[in-house]
C-alpha cells in the first residue's frame, strides 16, 4: 500500500494525519476550547492550511466561519473515522523481548485496541504473562482466533518464522498485520500489512547524524 492508496474512503496521508489532529484537539479541550480552528492546528502541525481544512472535512462535521470546528464531534468524528470509537482485539505473535515491550504499550488502550493474547513457541515463554496478557502456544492460535474473532495481528518474531507465522494468522481469519519483521510478508488479496521496519528508520537517522558530523 503506498501513499496514493485509500483506505476505506479516506486516503492513506490523511488516516496518517489524524492522529496528529487528535493529538492537538484533546490537548485544546484539555485547555477549555469549545471550538478548534483548522488554521490553528495547520500552524501548530507545520501543516498546509487548505490541506489541514480538507482532512477536516472528511470527517463530516461542519466548522462555522471565525469559529470553527465544536472540538468534541471534531474528535469524535475522528476517532469514529479511524476505527476508534469502539473496541479492537488484536493479537501479538512473538513474545519475545519487542513484543514484550508492545504488550505493555498504553497507547493501545488509548485508542481501544485490545490485545486479548499472545503467541509463542518458545516452550519457555508458555502460560507467562506479560502485563496481564498470558502467552499461548502457537497450536492454540487457530482456535483461540477463530473463537475470538480477531481481525488484527501484530508479528514481533525472527524473520525466519515471519512468513509461516503470517500464513498461520491469514488462514486462522486475520486480516490485518502489524509486521515488525524485515521480511515483506506475501498475503492473500485483501489483506492489509502495515509494515514497521526499525532498520530503515535506524539507517534515516544514523545517516543524518553522518552527514552532521561531516558538515
Amino acid at each position: 500500500m503506498n501513499d496514493t492508496e485509500r483506505t476505506g474512503s479516506l486516503p492513506l496521508p490523511t488516516i496518517r494525519r489524524y492522529p496528529l489532529y487528535l493529538r492537538e484537539i484533546k490537548a485544546m479541550i484539555s485547555r477549555g476550547d469549545l471550538h478548534v480552528s483548522s488554521a490553528a492546528l495547520a500552524e501548530t502541525l507545520d501543516l498546509d492550511p487548505v490541506l489541514t481544512r480538507k482532512d477536516l472535512a472528511m470527517a463530516g462535521v461542519p466548522g462555522k466561519p471565525r469559529r470553527g470546528y465544536p472540538a468534541q464531534e471534531l474528535e469524535n468524528a475522528i476517532n469514529r473515522a479511524l476505527g476508534w470509537d469502539s473496541v479492537t482485539d488484536a493479537v501479538l505473535v512473538g513474545a519475545g523481548s519487542l513484543g514484550q515491550a508492545l504488550l505493555g504499550y498504553a497507547g493501545f488502550e488509548e485508542h481501544n485496541i485490545s490485545l486479548a493474547v499472545a503467541f509463542d513457541s518458545d516452550p519457555a515463554k508458555i502460560s507467562l504473562t506479560f502485563h496481564g496478557v498470558k502467552v499461548r502456544p502457537m497450536a492454540d492460535l487457530p482456535r483461540l482466533v477463530k473463537r475470538l474473532r480477531i481481525k488484527i495481528g501484530i508479528l514481533t518474531v525472527p524473520s525466519s518464522a515471519a512468513q509461516a507465522c503470517a500464513d498461520a494468522l491469514v488462514a486462522a481469519g486475520i486480516v490485518a498485520i502489524w509486521n515488525f519483521t524485515a521480511v515483506q510478508l506475501v498475503v492473500p488479496q485483501g489483506v492489509i500489512v502495515q509494515n514497521v521496519d526499525l532498520a530503515q528508520s535506524l539507517a534515516v537517522l544514523s545517516h543524518a547524524i553522518s552527514s552532521q558530523g561531516q558538515a
